[in-house]
């Protein structure tokens, strides 16, 4: 499932592309055809991110509302677009861009009343300016659940998946299975502070580094995916900082990845 650092830079391109137009919409697959009917024509005035979510506010008041789960992806280009192929649900055009979405989770027409309930469900977002961490850290603070679960809790914090979890729990050396009212507050303020310093990061470069230099086998050049992550996916694999062997287990219906040694309990 994309992380709250794609969320952002879709949102980014996407406002490059079409904000401030009037934009055409279709449903060549036919499951959107009344909000593409009612939205098209209009005037994109902003996009939105926030966390998994993204909101294009077109003029009127009316909004579309996009979650794309674990199967959704935008797919855009220039010129005119492309026949439609499979399972297209919504496709933008301007006469000089066009953009695809396939497979979301969430497609569909909001009012300001709707948006507002769904970033009411949510925590506060690293990546925002207006990201809140003490709103956070209060409910942090009351849990008895680990912290390796509250940080995929999007009530929580929102934006956060399993990559983000995992390498940021390392980083921070803190165990996932420490309970939230176990975290210190610096401990917390700390952990806050790299994940927006991570996550902007991996706005700009399209996609999750979190490994410091000096810790890949390849210290120059582009890191490679084989370098580009200290805990993730490395399983029975010796850490890159202390040599023990990185474990996991299933914690909040995904695999947990973390080294015993590292991020002590």
């Amino acid at each position: 499932m994309p992380e709250g650092h794609t969320i952002h830079r879709l949102a980014r391109d996407h406002g490059a592309l079409l904000q401030g137009r009037e934009v055409s919409l279709s449903s060549p697959q036919g499951r959107f055809d009344a909000g593409a009917e009612l939205l098209s024509g209009r005037v994109l005035e902003a996009i939105e991110p926030y966390g998994k979510h993204l909101f294009y506010a077109f003029e009127g008041e009316v909004l579309l509302h996009v979650h794309l789960g674990l199967y959704g992806k935008w797919t855009t280009g220039f010129g005119p677009p492309p026949l439609p192929r499979g399972a297209l649900r919504v496709r933008m055009t301007t006469g000089d861009a066009w953009l695809d979405l396939r497979g979301p989770t969430a497609c569909e027409v909001y009012s300001p009343p709707e948006k507002a309930a769904v970033l009411a469900r949510l925590g506060p977002d690293p990546l925002r300016r207006d990201g809140d961490q003490l709103r956070a850290w209060t409910r942090i603070s009351r849990s008895k659940a680990p912290i390796g679960q509250l940080l995929m809790d999007q009530a929580v914090l929102a934006g956060i998946g399993n990559v983000y979890r995992a390498e940021l729990l390392f980083r921070a050396g803190l165990s996932p299975f420490t309970v939230g009212r176990d975290v210190s507050q610096g401990t917390w303020e700390a952990l806050w502070e790299d994940t927006r310093t991570v996550m902007r990061a991996g706005v700009k470069a399209g996609r999750i580094v979190t490994t410091a230099r000096e810790d890949r086998t390849r210290v120059s050049g582009r890191v490679s995916r084989e370098d580009s992550h200290y805990v993730y996916r490395r399983a029975g694999r010796e850490c890159r900082r202390c040599g023990a062997e990185v474990r996991t287990q299933v914690m909040a219906a995904r695999n947990l990845f973390w080294c015993p040694h590292c991020q002590p309990a």
